[in-house]
């Protein structure tokens, strides 16, 4: 992928290094102090909690015995980091603040086109933890995307682990994550997440499951359409699209119940598989439309 000494987002704000780590955690670590889990269930679940589309700390902490971290009403959690707003300046973050700038420009100009204005979100990077409307955004919760504050919250620690365990390595299949939770924001900002919570709340938790699918399938049409805009201007390098495709199949629910447990439990997906996933990025990279990423369709998925 180009990205070098192209526009770079001032919507970042970089809280890493600000010591906002949570108890038990390493700096930039995954392991989790007084006995709790280890660095291969917290691997899992961080890409697992990325994919579902949800603050995965719950998960850490419903699995722990804690209580729940999320704030759903929307408040303040009890003080929110406020860290260095800008793009960065080290090579990380300039590549964050640079595809985060290419999404802004891919969705601004959608945006437009339908009469529309884009809000951008604001990207956060942090190490070890810090705090978001959302809950307690810690590394081993891996990335995502708080409508209550309107923010994507990153530990770069994640790529590691994308390449490492799940063996989804290159710069595009990192900067397929961002444009995977940015497509939570459109999906945001055009009232999707509000009106499908709206409904889950009324469903049997096997099909919250399916409608969840649904919600993860679309951020990866949406992945696709930033990936085409990619490639019109220019910005994508040969294999950078296989990069990606093969990031999708390996988090797939299908890859990572086989990697993690041997077998698969199709029952239990909530997010999609390898084929799903692939085929939605597809769609969306060869469509190029919203139309083209209604995933709500009836037999669609």
């Amino acid at each position: 992928m180009e990205w070098q000494g192209r526009r770079e987002s001032s919507n970042v704000e970089d809280r890493r290094g600000m010591g906002g780590g949570m108890p038990g955690l390493g700096g930039g670590g995954f392991g989790r102090g007084g006995g709790g889990l280890g660095i291969g269930a917290v691997a899992i679940i961080l890409v697992v909690g990325w994919i579902a589309g949800v603050n995965p700390v719950d998960l850490l902490s419903s699995i722990e015995g804690g209580a729940p971290l999320s704030d759903s009403s929307g408040g303040d959690t009890g003080g929110q980091t406020v860290g260095k707003v800008g793009a960065p300046t080290d090579a990380d973050g300039r590549f964050v603040a640079t595809v985060l700038a290419d999404t802004e420009t891919t969705w601004g100009d959608i945006f437009a086109a339908m009469g529309k204005t884009y809000t951008a979100p604001t990207l956060v990077l942090f190490d070890g933890g810090t705090s978001s409307k959302c809950g307690t955004a810690t590394t081993a919760a891996g990335p995502f995307y708080c409508p209550n504050d309107r923010k994507v919250y990153i530990d770069l620690a994640f790529y590691r682990e994308l390449q490492d365990r799940f063996d989804a390595p290159g710069d595009f299949a990192e900067a397929y994550v961002i444009a995977h939770e940015v497509g939570h924001h459109v999906q945001d900002e055009l009232g999707v997440l509000s009106r499908v919570d709206a409904e889950r709340e009324r469903m049997s938790g096997a099909d919250s499951n399916k409608l969840s699918i649904r919600i993860e399938l679309q951020a990866d049409c949406y992945a696709g359409i930033w990936a085409r805009d990619e490639e019109k201007r220019s910005f994508l390098d040969v294999g950078d699209i296989d990069e990606e495709l093969n990031a999708a199949a390996q988090v797939g629910d299908d890859a990572i119940q086989r990697r993690t447990q041997g077998y698969v439990v199709p029952e239990s997906f909530d997010h999609g598989t390898s084929t799903q996933r692939s085929r939605w990025f597809k769609r969306g990279y060869n469509e190029g439309t919203l139309d083209g990423c209604d995933t709500f369709t009836p037999g669609e998925v």
